[in-house]
């Protein structure tokens, strides 16, 4: 599980986002980073029994910086709010689908897939679920997937109309306008700071290998 401490950090963090108030709990941050690193690298080893493209991987092939990119941004608080790790083929500078788990007091998930590819792997993604309908729809209605995230496929990101080259009437429609490939489901605080709790969230993430799978194969 991780600490209160952890989450007490991020919690100050967000109340205190300038380079003083950091630099001068650099420690606390430093053992917040340690102990984050060891619930990702339980939730890597975890994924790693079902998804196999996880085996090689270390902790820093999927963790990001807290330091934020400021040179193109209105918005210049210099670190992020949340930390954040992504379990993907390739590592996390990948444009492949995978596991992610966003870590933020009050707002953290784990969630699934790929999100806003560019116009070439989108249209691949698109043709396979075309193609291969009937699999990418048992998939998502599967009992064990829905019941770990039961809104869904998100469709935040999905356009007005069908995409060039589809027709309205295709039955897989719904899915060709979408722009990310995304499944995700909140989780608590309490559930962070409950011993264990990293299983049921491996759990989670083998429900949704089949999909992971079926994206990554669009992309080959």
């Amino acid at each position: 599980m991780l600490s209160k401490k952890t989450l007490k950090f991020l919690s100050e963090l967000k109340e205190n986002n300038n380079r003083e108030w950091f630099e001068s709990n650099r420690l606390w941050y430093g053992d917040t980073k340690s102990d984050f690193e060891k619930y990702v690298l339980v939730l890597l080893k975890g994924i790693a029994h079902f998804d196999k493209d996880m085996s090689s991987h270390e902790v820093k092939h999927c963790t990001f910086r807290q330091y934020r990119d400021v040179r193109f941004s209105k918005d210049k608080r210099p670190y992020k709010i949340n930390m954040g790790a992504y379990f993907n083929r390739g590592g996390k500078k990948q444009n492949t689908a995978g596991y992610y788990f966003h870590f933020e007091p009050g707002k953290s998930m784990m969630a699934a897939g790929l999100w806003m590819p560019e116009a070439a792997p989108l249209n691949k993604i698109r043709q396979e679920i075309d193609y291969n309908y009937d699999e990418w729809n048992n998939i998502l209605k599967d009992k064990s997937l829905k019941k770990a995230f039961p809104a869904g496929i998100s469709q935040t990101d999905t356009l007005k109309r069908p995409p060039k080259n589809y027709d309205e009437a295709n039955p897989a429609i719904g899915h060709l306008k979408l722009k990310s490939f995304i499944i995700s489901q909140p989780i608590s605080d309490s559930d962070l700071l409950t011993p264990t709790f990293e299983k049921q969230i491996i759990k989670n993430y083998k429900t949704v290998f089949p999909f992971i799978n079926f994206l990554n194969r669009a992309l080959e």
